[in-house]
């Protein structure tokens, strides 16, 4: 006998909602969390889509600890010496089901380790997993954690990205530097009615999301982000490990730097940093991602490597509550008929196909490859941009030129050719 039907590994958005439905349907469940609280190690730029926690918790808003609903989309190209932004407002983000919220990590993920335990699941904090138990067959039954040994029908791993379980459980090869990212976060704590006059918001309870390509990363691949919350403002940069590794430009000073350009200065002015985090970041997308099924275990989340980035959209979170909900109602399905193996887990990955997470990531293969070698995205469109900007709105006293020939002018600085490809490339990825 098994000491319980499952465990899981990591308690981040996948994890504890596993559990949860592992839980409520009679099954005994341990989640174990290397973090001395959920959400202790977990980091991301602060925004969750609401359609998947939805199908989960129908009002999870109206309990849940989120921030503001995002009512506004802006994304700007940042040359040195410029900021061009786009500025979006819709009430199509309202409608039920197409919300967003900016969400603090920690007590949101607090939050949903509560409802799985609330449903019955045990956890155990402060306890990192270094191996997991194979039987004779090679069949995934359990995890050792420091000097326990804890056995299950089914183990699902939820640990994050670049997981050593993974590699144990699915022969997962390493991955390439080009397939990760490295993200750090600080957070300005600042009174709820300046962030909201700052950012235009209609209330203290709306908010918006910005996303910076261009020299937020000094030209290289990446971007920076801000979301606003309640009482503070989210801000950070992700950039390739390739590009960061170089040494070129430490991330470190990226972000230094980003703090100082003239836009996010004034948003932050006055504020005082109350988080500093780092992170990695899966930026590999479908080609990157590993079997998702063994013998006795299941892949979710980070781990998983479901994270996609369109350079207009970053999603992950509602990725992983889904995939969370889908892995627990499989290893409830497998455990009921008995059978356990990669076969009888096989309805996890059919579950997903059927879904809008694998129908995403097939659809977006070629991004990450698109976006890593989308170079002129990160230096020479925001300065082109611009200087498109400044000579339409700069007046010295010189005769003004015509639109036609400002734009003629640095469209031949890239090329025409050169904008035609990008173009062609980005239709056809994203």
């Amino acid at each position: 006998m098994a000491d319980f039907d499952a465990i899981i590994v990591g308690s981040g958005c996948a994890g504890p909602i596993a559990a949860y439905e592992l839980a409520k349907a009679g099954k005994t469940v341990l989640v174990v969390e290397r973090g001395n609280f959920a959400g202790a190690k977990n980091m991301t730029g602060g925004r969750i889509y609401a359609h998947s926690i939805k199908k989960v918790f129908p009002n999870f808003e109206k309990e849940a600890p989120v921030e503001r609903r995002i009512t506004r989309e802006r994304i700007s190209l940042m040359a040195p010496d410029s900021n061009f932004t786009f500025d979006f407002t819709s009430n199509q983000m309202g409608v039920e089901g197409q919300d967003s919220y900016s969400v603090l990590r920690g007590p949101f993920d607090q939050w949903l380790a509560s409802k799985a335990e609330e449903a019955g699941a045990e956890y155990i904090y402060g306890i990192g997993v270094q191996q997991l138990v194979k039987d004779e067959s090679g069949k995934v039954c359990g995890i050792r954690a420091e000097d326990d040994e804890i056995t299950a029908e089914v183990t699902i791993l939820c640990d994050g990205v670049n997981s050593v379980l993974a590699h144990q459980a699915v022969d997962f090869s390493q991955l390439s530097t080009s397939q990760v990212a490295v993200g750090i976060k600080q957070v300005f704590a600042l009174p709820a009615d300046v962030i909201t006059n700052r950012v235009l918001a209609a209330s203290d309870t709306e908010g918006t999301s910005w996303l910076f390509a261009g020299d937020a990363t000094k030209g290289l691949f990446g971007g920076g982000f801000m979301y606003t919350n309640r009482n503070s403002i989210s801000l950070g940069i992700v950039a390739g490990i390739e590009a960061v590794a170089s040494g070129i430009y430490p991330i470190s000073q990226m972000m230094e730097d980003f703090k100082a350009h003239p836009d996010i200065a004034a948003l932050i002015k006055g504020g005082e940093m109350v988080e500093h985090s780092g992170h990695m970041v899966p930026e590999g997308g479908l080609n990157s991602m590993p079997p998702l099924v063994g013998d006795g275990v299941m892949l979710a989340g980070d781990s998983a490597m479901m994270c996609v980035n369109l350079g207009y959209v970053v999603r992950g979170m509602d990725y992983a509550i889904a995939a969370g909900q889908m892995a627990g109602q499989a290893a409830v399905r497998a455990i009921d008929k008995g059978d356990t193996s990669v076969t009888g887990l096989q309805c996890y990955v059919d579950m997903l196909k059927d879904s809008f997470v694998l129908k995403d990531f097939e659809k977006f293969s070629n991004a990450p490859t698109f976006m890593g070698g989308f170079n002129r995205m990160f230096a020479a469109y925001p300065t082109m941009i611009g200087n498109i900007m400044n000579g339409m709105f700069v007046i010295d006293g010189q005769p003004i030129c015509h639109v036609r020939d400002i734009v003629k002018t640095e469209m031949k600085e890239i090329g025409v050719f050169n904008l035609l490809k990008d173009a062609r490339g980005a239709l056809k990825a994203l």
